[in-house]
């Protein structure tokens, strides 16, 4: 089991067998660059192409079988400069590919810019009769949700100068992952086992420390570090708004909402459906709120409270090896083919388990189609929100597993949208069992109690943080600049909304809205308050059904990029498009709420 440590490794003092293995991207550095090379020489033979797509469906069918091999290495060269660099975000060597790799990327899709024009602009009953050709086999996927973007596609020339300038788009993202995983220093915080670390992967484990005293001078240093840089901070996210408003007026869109919920085709009454259903809901989370306040002994509450679990004394060690074999148990109702592989990859090399200094904080999925689904984690083996966010990112993983494996390159990858579903289904099927083979009445309450707040976590709080996306681009859209002050009141209005009258909360708590990483990719996190939505009615249907309710499930695990995700949602068993699973999501919340109240 690994033990807690007092200071943060170095990338290189992690063993081996703790890192994933990339060998099925590259062997190494040295394999990479040489790929980069002959991707740049591969894309010299872009133009050979151009003005030839429409002269028959041999012709097109040239073009897209070369556009699926250059697809297939420039995933390859992104996904490993990636990987590489989130395993020390501070280290030269990553930065230095990935910065390549954009640039290479960059003048390889200015390259290709035309292309899509040039398709779109093939006469409807032309491309009617290439999409019968048996060459267009793999194809018809991807033409049919290219013309889908003709009305918001420019000409050749236009889109020559987006592609290059996309190469900038980055940096407000790349500035902020780089100020708050490297640059920021949080300090140690002094706790009876001496003075530990504070960080990004460390605050949820100071949030959850049953000491009051040290929750209260871990949230002041960390917010305190923020507050220092919370000019800069509101400059980069400001940045990140008016790219995603600029892009959707030069694409022609209405919004930047709608721009970023046109290509899953989610119409924006799901957007609101689920804002204005939860904010219908919102009484069993402020009775939660009352409850926790209660249950914890205190006159009020604070936002340094709401992490640390009710039942006290439960410091449950899990190492990762245990953490596995309990997600392959709660997961057995999928199958041995399911269990087995998954089981295997996160044994094996799957995962980059361990903090070390400068690596990238959170957990991801990061799937290909050639290459392992990978997993970045920072595993506690003191926390049990670690465990579920193991069997969170295993079902990304095996999601991506089955869509590589049932679709062609071209129509393999599924959206965000439907990610959602496949990790928190895993969730629930984890809580369920952990409940059921409680070993004790205290780790019972314990995981109802953990319950709870991942659901809270994942449909309150994740519409909480749409509803300040959607303000925030509303008011870029509407002229108003987002200033710090501006951002920090829109953040503390729905801080009081959602938590309720009962909270107090502190003059650096609307400084929230400044550090968290996926408002950098607009429109986001919406997916997972649906996600949870749509996952929680599957997964009852699942347990309560046979094989037909299971083997649905699975077809939507295999359906990658072949269907939108309303429809592909719609065949497993659950409709997205009304406000149904919503309110059942909450109606469970509440009565998760109920047990919770009863076993205290």
């Amino acid at each position: 089991m690994q033990d807690t440590v007092k200071t943060i490794p170095l990338r290189s003092q992690v063993r081996a067998e703790h890192t994933w293995d990339l060998s099925r991207l590259y062997p190494g550095d040295e394999a990479w660059s040489a790929d980069l090379s002959g991707y740049a020489e591969a894309a010299e033979k872009i133009p050979a192409f151009r003005g030839t797509l429409g002269r028959s469906a041999e012709a097109l069918a040239d073009f897209l079988d070369f556009s699926r091999d250059l697809g297939l290495l420039e995933e390859r060269l992104g996904y490993y400069s990636d990987l590489r660099q989130c395993e020390d975000e501070g280290a030269d060597a990553g930065r230095t590919m990935t910065g390549k790799f954009a640039m290479a990327a960059a003048k390889v899709q200015a390259a290709l810019s035309w292309a899509v024009p040039e398709i779109q602009a093939i006469d409807e009953t032309a491309m009617a009769a290439f999409l019968v050709h048996p060459r267009m086999r793999d194809y018809g996927v991807y033409l049919k949700k290219i013309l889908r973007f003709k009305p918001h596609i420019l000409g050749g020339a236009e889109e020559r100068i987006l592609a290059i300038h996309a190469e900038g788009e980055r940096l407000a993202d790349e500035a902020f992952s780089v100020l708050t995983n490297v640059d920021l220093d949080f300090g140690t915080i002094d706790t009876p086992e001496g003075g530990l670390p504070l960080s990004q992967s460390t605050w949820t484990v100071f949030m959850e420390n049953p000491g009051r005293d040290i929750r209260r001078r871990a949230y002041q240093a960390f917010y305190g570090c923020f507050n220092a840089h919370k000019t800069t901070l509101a400059a980069l996210y400001s940045g990140a708004v008016k790219q995603d408003v600029i892009r959707a007026r030069i694409r022609n869109y209405p919004s930047a909402r709608a721009a970023a919920l046109f290509p899953d085709d989610v119409p924006e009454s799901v957007y609101d459906n689920l804002v204005a259903t939860v904010n219908a809901h919102l009484e069993p989370l402020h009775r939660y709120y009352r409850l926790r306040r209660r249950v914890l002994g205190l006159d009020e509450l604070r936002h340094y409270d709401v992490y640390v679990p009710l039942v006290p004394g439960i410091r449950k060690k899990t190492s990762w090896e245990e953490a596995v074999e309990l997600v392959s148990a709660a997961l057995a109702p999928l199958g041995d083919e399911y269990v087995s592989t998954l089981r295997k990859g996160l044994l094996g090399r799957w995962a980059d388990r361990y903090e070390n200094k400068g690596k990238r904080s959170g957990a991801f999925s990061a799937g290909s189609y050639v290459g392992d689904p990978y997993v970045l984690m920072n595993y506690k083996d003191d926390a049990v929100r670690d465990v579920f966010t193991l069997a969170h990112e295993g079902g990304h993983s095996m999601h991506s597993w089955y869509s590589a494996a049932a679709n062609p390159f071209m129509q393999y990858n599924y959206t965000i949208f439907e990610a959602e579903v496949a990790s928190t289904f895993n969730e629930e099927l984890l809580f369920q069992y952990l409940e059921k083979t409680a070993a004790t009445p205290e780790f019972k309450r314990y995981v109802v109690n953990k319950r709870v707040d991942d659901f809270l976590s994942t449909l309150y709080r994740q519409t909480m943080f749409a509803e300040f996306e959607g303000r925030t681009h509303e008011l870029e859209e509407g002229g108003v600049p987002l200033t710090v002050d501006i951002l920090r009141k829109e953040y503390r209005k729905l801080l009081e909304k959602y938590f309720g009258p009962g909270m107090v909360f502190e003059e650096e708590s609307d400084l929230e809205g400044l550090r968290i990483p996926h408002f950098y990719r607009a429109f986001y996190v919406y997916k997972y308050a649906t996600g949870i939505s749509a996952s929680y009615a599957l997964a009852e249907r699942v347990l309560s059904g046979g094989e037909k309710e299971r083997d649905d499930y699975f077809a939507f695990l295999k359906s990658g990029g072949s269907r939108f995700p309303i429809e592909s949602l719609k065949r497993a068993g659950v409709d997205m498009s009304g406000p149904a699973p919503v309110e059942a999501a909450c109606r469970a919340f509440g009565r998760l709420v109920d047990r919770l109240e009863t076993l205290l």
